[in-house]
């Protein structure tokens, strides 16, 4: 298979399985976009066309699918590969975390573009053989008569195979931005993402914390017991530190009411939301 000259795409690929990237991916693009397992990855595509721009300002696949890995990968701790192609061309970005981003691409014709380091990156980043797994994505950086630019990324995608990635049956780089969203809309698991404002996004990052260890500690009969015995034990210390105008007592007091009579409110609140 190879990239037809008139197709355009793109595909945010992440390192992670959909429950950790969906929140990242919600709350940091604020685009609409359908979540799918990949493997052991998770592949993102964007519901409209990604050159569009936030701002409706034309920008070119490559810009935009570059700047969204950049800002996926600072939302989470887990590598981001954007692939992309438009015209024939074709190319990559990678980031992960603040480290900085790398990007490399081909022309129609196959020529590279881009710094050969850029696989060395790859290699380490992705956790990939630094032998077997470099030569083969170095290959892709020479001169090859034979290869045109959509052959050596859909080159890059069958070796992350050995990284783990499997993408679901026709979420693959080549396809028209239109069939690449009905795939992934049907694909096993996948799921549509949009974002809701920002009431839902501290919705969801409470519901991420109480869902972890402290959750208990934060809502529900141990947390309400807790809250309530704190404010049991301040009230009573404040009077008296009051009485014997002991400010270090009364201080700690007060703040074992403010504290108890907030986690009381905070557990009320979520409960009536």
């Amino acid at each position: 298979m190879s990239i037809s000259q008139t197709s355009a795409g793109g595909l945010l690929l992440c390192r992670a399985e959909p429950a950790t990237v969906r929140p990242a991916a919600t709350h940091v693009l604020r685009e609409r976009l359908v979540l799918a397992p990949a493997g052991d990855w998770s592949a993102l595509v964007p519901e409209r066309h990604p050159a569009a721009g936030a701002s409706g300002a034309e920008e070119s696949l490559a810009e935009v699918l570059t700047g969204w890995t950049s800002a996926l990968a600072v939302g989470g701790n887990w590598p981001v590969l954007g692939v992309w192609w438009e015209s024939g061309e074709s190319g990559f970005a990678l980031a992960s975390g603040l480290r900085r981003p790398v990007s490399y691409g081909w022309a129609a014709d196959g020529t590279p573009l881009g710094d050969p380091d850029a696989m060395r990156t790859l290699t380490a980043r992705l956790g990939l053989d630094p032998v077997l797994d470099l030569e083969e994505l170095e290959r892709l950086t020479r001169p090859d008569e034979a290869a045109d630019g959509g052959t050596r990324l859909l080159g890059l995608i069958a070796l992350l195979a050995r990284a783990g990635l499997a993408l679901p049956a026709g979420l693959a780089p080549g396809e028209r931005a239109d069939r690449l969203r009905e795939a992934a809309r049907v694909a096993p698991g996948a799921e549509a993402l949009e974002w809701s404002g920002w009431r839902h996004a501290v919705r969801a990052e409470l519901d991420v914390v109480e869902d972890g260890p402290l959750g208990p500690w934060l809502r529900g009969p141990r947390a309400r017991l807790v809250g309530a015995a704190q404010v049991a034990a301040g009230a009573p210390l404040m009077l008296w530190a009051a009485r014997r105008r002991n400010s270090g007592w009364l201080t700690a007091g007060a703040l074992l009411v403010a504290h108890g009579a907030l986690g009381l409110a905070y557990d009320h609140a979520r409960r009536t939301t």
